[in-house]
């Protein structure tokens, strides 16, 4: 029996999902094609096609795990005991951390929906294109609520909740264009680097002293 034979099957495919989020990653969904994901997995695209029938179902399970880590991250922050602006600095925190763990597949979600939108074609694909959808949707729901708790409680200041949290969210995912990740990167440099993408967006939603 080969090595490949031996690999628990979930392995397989994570190792297809890691070389397909670095294939879109770098060229973009529509620059990369599924022999670019098997030659840099080292493999036969026969392997891929195994997993996936298309280039748009590898791409969907790609943005889905790169979501999973998300609410992974942001779980714990949710249960952070303090007002509203405590609790928000979390999980931003954990938000900005989660996007520099995860850089590869926190860079083909923000590719965003209208990838799918376009390239969605049988009635599977568009349901998980609308599942997607409805989970972005969920995870930036979480951040409105906290905001408003915030300025219920008097630690953020009145704003636009809806805009402020895609404000905030999209300062963090701007990331993704600017974090080169190096081989000296650790866990602590890289959560000493989300601080300081977290704090001056924090001074921009304070309540004033």
């Amino acid at each position: 029996m080969t090595d490949t034979a031996r690999k628990p099957r979930r392995n397989r495919k994570a190792e297809i999902l890691d070389s397909a989020a670095q294939c879109f990653m770098e060229r973009g969904y529509h620059a990369t094609s599924i022999d670019d994901v098997a030659q840099r997995l080292g493999s036969t695209k026969g392997r891929v096609y195994h997993y996936y029938g298309s280039k748009t179902d590898l791409f969907f399970d790609v943005h889905r795990v790169g979501m999973q880590y998300l609410f992974d991250a942001l779980d714990p922050a949710l249960a952070t005991p303090g007002n509203g602006a405590t609790v928000l600095h979390a999980m931003l925190l954990a938000h900005a951390t989660a996007m520099l763990d995860h850089h590869t597949y926190e860079s083909v979600v923000a590719q965003g929906v209208q990838v799918h939108r376009f390239n969605a074609t049988t009635p599977d694909q568009r349901q998980t294109m609308q599942d997607l959808i409805d989970s972005r949707d969920r995870f930036e729901d979480h951040f409105k609520r906290r905001i408003q708790a915030g300025i219920d409680d008097g630690s953020l200041h009145p704003t636009d909740v809806s805009v402020t949290a895609k404000v905030l969210l999209g300062g963090l995912q701007w990331s993704i264009f600017w974090y080169r990740p190096r081989a000296s990167d650790t866990a602590e440099t890289r959560r000493r680097l989300a601080r300081k993408m977290v704090a001056p967006l924090m001074q921009g939603v304070h309540a004033a002293p």
